[in-house]
């Protein structure tokens, strides 16, 4: 586990977001740099989606009913919500960033591509938006398929979504193709490590 210098303990509550379409590889590329690099804390997103068989709550997402989602947003709950599918929603608590900044740690963001934005126009110089380019649509509706998690009306929905995520990566700090995943992985945990020891 790479050990950030003492400048680190300076820097707590910063925020690192990994943003990209569906399938870009950014969840395992996020899971290594949790192994590689101490100082990091996770930020679980809340959804009103079902849990798939193999996730757990609290530790996937926080899986809510739809009421009780909606019923967050109205108590002004979240630093960033949305729609992303017909009664999907998706939204980062604030009770998750303090949880995490209590412990003294930064918070890694493994989150949607407008959502990843709004945080970063929320926390400014105090965030990092990171994203990860698939290296093709081809290549990426391979990786959707190999998932075994995706229906095929799903697929569907998520490469027609890509086209309009793909026109907002110029909005982020950094992008890294993800062509090769240990290359990506070593270059995300780079520039990470940098930017906490500013």
């Amino acid at each position: 586990m790479k050990n950030i210098n003492s400048k680190q303990n300076k820097s707590q509550g910063k925020l690192i977001i990994f943003s990209a379409p569906s399938g870009a590889g950014k969840t395992t590329i996020v899971k290594n740099l949790l192994k590689k690099i101490n100082n990091l804390g996770f930020s679980i997103s809340a959804c009103s989606r079902q849990k798939r068989k193999n996730e757990t709550n609290g530790i996937d997402y926080y899986f809510l009913k739809l009421d009780e989602f909606k019923k967050k947003i109205e108590d002004n709950e979240f630093i960033e919500w949305q729609q992303v599918y017909k009664d999907h929603y998706y939204g980062t608590l604030k009770t998750e960033v303090e949880r995490i900044w209590a412990k003294g740690n930064n918070v890694i963001f493994d989150i949607d591509v407008v959502g990843g934005l709004n945080i970063k126009k929320l926390y400014k110089d105090k965030a990092l938006a990171i994203f990860i380019m698939p290296p093709s649509l081809k290549h990426l509706e391979k990786r959707l398929k190999n998932r075994l998690t995706e229906t095929p009306k799903s697929i569907k929905q998520r490469l027609d979504k890509v086209n309009e995520e793909l026109k907002y990566a110029d909005k982020f700090d950094e992008i890294i193709i993800n062509d090769d995943l240990k290359t990506s992985t070593d270059k995300a945990e780079k520039i990470v490590v940098e930017w906490l020891n500013k």
